[in-house]
């Protein structure tokens, strides 16, 4: 046997590739099968990237295979259930009205858009494009299940679609639309208020309210507007029996806050709500108790480091007469008062917030005065007791500048100037002050129980009185109405209030008929001016001096049912002013109802398990239909009140 020869490489190579057989035609389809081929790993990357952006871009081809498989339940275990079920539309072609509606909404939609000035477009929206079907939270979007691709702008439209359905708009906004859009149609060509765009940058916060607030004549009170039929239409004067009183808890308005509710006030024409307190925030609610979402708010405003301690509507009801002549009628503001020499006024129509710097020393006399004053009692007055006059023309801010002095600066709204000063000399100062229900004068009461009743247009003290029994007195109010004062009582300078509470520090109110003060005042200035009249001579001038006897009346009721100093006394707002509202925040629970003219507290209602905690504020509607109740937790409660 001859020796083995060794084969180098190249043999080795060549003899094995002789060995292995081609591949065959049936070899090739399984091993792309198995192993697949460059194309295949091409195309499986391009479609992992397409599947990453599913939510925006659609891949042909394959929404439409997935929605067809699932014939069997195998692998659905991890499925989320909005996936398994759908909403069916059936066939493309819908109801002709279903397609109605879908092409109102639609139209509706771009008048709005239209409407509304566009302050920036972003040019990316119109190439974009979206996939509802793909996204499972997008598929409420769809008019019907076929639709899936929509450009950026059409979904931009749906969101919006959405969420008005989801929030729909008030009955009061859409009939201030639609008054509005009456007004344009009147004349087109008129330069109102209501040309400014409700999305203009100086709006603010207030978008929901410029649009119902603005209009081309000044508002006026519910039941006064002869053409309306919505949202202020007339309302049945409520009539109130004594002694049980129908009244129902509603929704709560805010659960909780971060400070107490230290100011409750209805708007005089429309169901709106302010609130405000120590935690410089004013919040504004709808007060709509049937609709799907009770009392929303609609806006706030957030005055830094000022712990509010007034907030007022002010809406005019006529043009004010000024010494210039007659004034057109301001928009509607609220005003805003702290512990500082200054306050603000926040305008509704455009959501601008004024400050209204130092009031009080606007004249080079008036700011001397006050600078002497300061030196001696070291402190200057402040705007934190801030009381405006029922038709928005005047301003009172009690100042207490002495232990036995106190002042009460008028201020008019539309020049916020000092027009007249009332100088109170009383134990402790000022109390508290309440304007007459036509807004000609008012009665302010020192805490050691005198009353001094003002004239605006006589700019003196024209009567002075004494409460019964007075013991650290702390609050006052005027209600009801009498018809004609001068025919009734004789005298006409003091006001048409006919009922005048006084709550004092030991809990006890009086109650009093001024009809039997006003009477009283008359008799005594018509004999004062009988004897300076000359011998022979009769006085045909109505009795205008100031009495110089402080009167003693007594009360028509003395109500005793609190024990703790009353801090809040209100009157209903009807003619008749059938409801006393008094209430002491010292204790919890402290608030009792009055029935007027009977003075019967109603036995009823608050019972042990009313949950009305420490009372820090109190308001009634306009109306007389709803009592909205504050306290020290930050919560505001509604009941509304039923005859």
């Amino acid at each position: 046997m001859g020796p083995t020869r060794r084969l180098n490489a190249e043999e080795v190579a060549a003899r094995k590739q002789k060995e292995v057989l081609e591949k065959d035609d049936t070899e090739r389809q399984l091993e792309k099968i198995l192993f697949g081929d460059q194309a295949g790993f091409l195309d499986s990357l391009n479609r992992s990237a397409q599947d990453d952006n599913k939510a925006l871009t659609r891949v042909p081809g394959e929404g439409d295979s997935k929605d067809g498989e699932g014939d069997d339940d195998e692998g659905m275990e991890d499925v989320a259930d909005e996936d398994l079920f759908f909403l069916d539309a059936g066939t493309t072609n819908l109801p002709d009205d279903v397609m109605e509606d879908l092409e109102e909404e639609q139209k509706e939609g771009e008048q709005e858009e239209h409407r509304r000035k566009v302050l920036w477009n972003d040019s990316d929206d119109e190439r974009i494009t979206v996939s509802l079907a793909s996204n499972t939270r997008l598929r409420k979007l769809r008019d019907t299940e076929d639709d899936d691709v929509v450009t950026g702008l059409e979904y931009i439209r749906r969101l919006r679609r959405q969420y008005e359905r989801l929030h729909p708009t008030p009955e009061w906004v859409k009939y201030a639309r639609k008054k509005q859009k009456r007004s344009h149609n009147h004349d087109d060509n008129s330069d109102t208020d209501s040309d400014i765009s409700i999305d203009s940058p100086s709006a603010g916060s207030v978008k929901p309210l410029a649009e119902l607030l603005r209009s081309t004549g000044p508002l006026t009170r519910q039941g006064q507007d002869p053409g309306s039929d919505t949202a202020t239409s007339p309302s049945r004067t409520l009539k109130l029996r004594p002694e049980v009183i129908d009244i129902q808890r509603l929704k709560d308005i805010a659960s909780s806050g971060p400070s107490s509710i230290d100011q409750l006030h209805f708007h005089p024409s429309y169901p709106l709500l302010l609130t405000a307190g120590p935690s410089s925030t004013i919040n504004l609610y709808h007060i709509s108790p049937s609709s799907q979402n009770p009392n929303p708010i609609l806006t706030s405003l957030h005055v830094k480091g000022t712990p509010i301690t007034t907030a007022l509507f002010s809406t005019p009801s006529h043009p004010i007469q000024t010494q210039a002549g007659t004034e057109p009628t301001p928009e509607t503001k609220i005003y805003l008062s702290a512990r500082r020499r200054y306050f603000h006024t926040w305008s509704l129509h455009t959501g601008t917030l004024t400050r209204i710097s130092r009031p009080l020393y606007q004249s080079r006399s008036s700011t001397e005065s006050l600078t002497r004053k300061s030196k001696k009692n070291h402190e200057l007055p402040t705007c934190e007791r801030l009381i405006l006059s029922p038709n928005s023309a005047y301003i009172a801010l009690i100042a207490n500048t002495g232990s036995n002095l106190g002042t009460v600066h008028l201020l008019h709204t539309a020049t916020h100037q000092p027009i007249a000063q009332t100088r109170i000399e009383s134990l402790n100062g000022i109390a508290d002050l309440a304007f007459y229900r036509d807004s000609t004068g008012y009665s302010v009461v020192g805490k050691n129980g005198e009353i001094s009743e003002y004239n605006i247009s006589e700019k003196r003290v024209v009567a002075r009185w004494s409460d019964e029994g007075a013991v650290g007195t702390t609050t006052l109010t005027l209600g009801g109405e009498i018809r004609d004062p001068r025919s009734s009582t004789g005298i006409d300078t003091l006001g048409p209030d006919r009922w005048v509470a006084i709550g004092s520090t030991s809990g006890i109110v009086n109650v009093y008929d001024r009809r039997s003060i006003l009477s009283h005042f008359a008799k005594t200035l018509l004999l004062s001016v009988s004897a300076t009249a000359p011998a022979g001579t009769s006085s045909q001038t109505p009795p205008t001096s100031t009495s110089t006897s402080t009167h003693r009346p007594t009360p028509l009721r003395t109500l005793s049912n609190l024990t703790t100093p009353i801090s809040h006394l209100h009157f209903s707002p009807d003619p008749a002013g059938q409801l006393l509202i008094m209430a002491s925040r010292w204790k919890k629970n402290a608030l009792r109802l009055v029935h007027l003219p009977s003075c019967t507290v109603y036995r009823n209602w608050p019972t042990d398990k009313t949950p009305l905690g420490r009372i820090s504020s109190v308001a009634i509607s306009p109306d007389g239909g709803y009592l909205a109740v504050g306290n020290e937790a930050g919560k505001v409660r509604l009941w509304q009140i039923r005859d």
